[in-house]
């Protein structure tokens, strides 16, 4: 079939058929059809949607462009499960979690994205490990994930090999806000892992990629709903992302701040509330807790033992990264030199609301993301100390970590425009950080 055709179908808003989407993802990962057409098909999923049928039908198609993972040769003592979040700024939460899992008996194969548009991916910031194999071979994910009980990584190259060239697509052809492609992106990776459990982590806010709290509920449900149709048991948590999730934004340094989590230091209240409900609900999934009070009370006793930290730690060992990596971490993911603390123009001021996206668009300022696919992100600049809703402005909005003097300004710049400031003694009520779960 002629990808010409299908695009021209897609454009005209007819739905179509399992075997002209099956053929347009075989183009895309034998190369018969061009990047520009990618595009074009993207766009126009964008601007017309798709039909149930055809969303199921797209993400099994990506999900058999590949290699799909068996694991029952390897008779795991638990199941094999894994989180995924739709992205936000600050987002490290898939670093603890893994591991937390793992701790609990679960087997964590967790297959990540690079960022997309202003947020951060997983995969950049495990890339900041020095030595980290970050896209391993299919073998070395397998005794990865049998021996240390989790490994985040990135899709291999013949894991869903078509979700990867539309992936890096969308990035830069302002078609990420797709709720077909996001769906069918996320899923085809987890179908394809031979996973047995799922939780979403579906964002809304000023950060998020769904802005509106109803197109993140659509979001969640359609996920939900291919995911449980395909056989895969999947429930989605919507979560408030309408400021940093956590301390620190960029890649190395929401490293640092995950390794502080998990030595139980500096643990950020909403952060640490979002980690433990996302895998309160997985354990719950894989059959290994009867319930949310024996959830959660088996994460926090593996969190507050040491052996999720313990669990990261041979994790990053066993994909070539630094086996101290726990231990000495400031040593491994160095920060940036140039250090700005930017303040608030009104010091005597409450933070009221944060345009959380505009903390992301600083962050690519620092180079620490992508305007383009080919850019190299580093991954030593980023955000510090990021000030909250609700937080008084005599303290600094954020502390910048950047190479150059003037990269540390602009990025300044454009902090100081994401806040909004309320008088001295404006009560700001907090916004709950979890707001609604739905079940396939």
């Amino acid at each position: 079939m002629l990808p010409q055709e299908i695009i021209r179908k897609k454009r005209d808003r007819d739905a179509l058929s399992k075997d002209e989407i099956e053929s347009f993802v075989r183009g895309v990962t034998d190369k018969s059809v061009g990047e520009g057409q990618v595009a074009s098909f993207c766009m126009a999923v964008l601007l017309n949607g798709m039909t149930g049928a055809e969303r199921v039908n797209l993400t099994m198609a990506m999900a058999h462009s590949g290699r799909t993972l068996d694991w029952s040769r390897e008779n795991l003592s638990g199941p094999v499960l894994d989180k995924h979040s739709t992205g936000g700024i600050g987002d490290k939460v898939s670093l603890m979690l893994a591991p937390i899992v793992a701790a609990c008996g679960g087997f964590v194969p967790m297959i990540s994205g690079r960022g997309l548009g202003h947020t951060g991916g997983t995969l950049d910031k495990m890339d900041s490990i020095p030595g980290y194999t970050s896209q391993p071979d299919t073998e070395l994910l397998r005794r990865a994930v049998k021996e240390v009980g989790c490994a985040i990584i990135g899709a291999t190259s013949d894991i869903a090999p078509a979700d990867r060239i539309i992936y890096a697509v969308r990035d830069v052809t302002a078609t990420v806000e797709s709720l077909d492609l996001i769906t069918a992106s996320i899923l085809s990776k987890k179908l394809a892992a031979g996973l047995q459990g799922l939780v979403m982590d579906v964002k809304y806010g000023t950060g998020a990629f769904m802005q509106k709290f109803d197109d993140a509920k659509a979001l969640a449900q359609s996920i939900a709903g291919v995911a449980n149709g395909a056989g895969l048991p999947c429930t989605a948590l919507l979560t408030d992302m309408n400021q940093c999730l956590g301390r620190a934004a960029g890649n190395a340094i929401e490293v640092r701040e995950a390794i502080q989590y998990l030595r139980n230091e500096n643990i950020d209240l909403r952060l640490h509330e979002v980690t433990m409900a996302l895998t309160r609900d997985l354990l719950i999934t894989g059959k290994l807790a009867k319930d949310m009070k024996e959830a959660r009370a088996l994460a926090e006793k593996h969190l507050k033992s040491g052996r999720a930290a313990e669990i990261f730690g041979k994790m990053v060992a066993a994909l070539g990264g630094p086996a101290d990596i726990v231990e000495n971490y400031e040593k491994h993911l160095p920060l940036a030199p140039v250090v700005l603390e930017v303040h608030a123009n009104e010091r005597n001021g409450v933070i009221e609301g944060i345009d959380a996206r505009a903390l992301g668009l600083a962050i690519i300022e620092l180079g620490g993301g992508r305007r383009l696919t080919t850019d190299k992100i580093d991954h030593s600049v980023g955000l510090g100390n990021v000030a909250a809703i609700g937080v008084k402005t005599e303290r600094p909005l954020a502390t910048v970590y950047a190479r150059t003097k003037e990269q540390a300004e602009r990025a300044a710049s454009v902090i100081r425009t994401a806040y909004k400031i309320a008088p001295a003694g404006t009560k700001v009520p907090p916004a709950p950080v979890i707001r609604e779960k739905v079940a396939g």
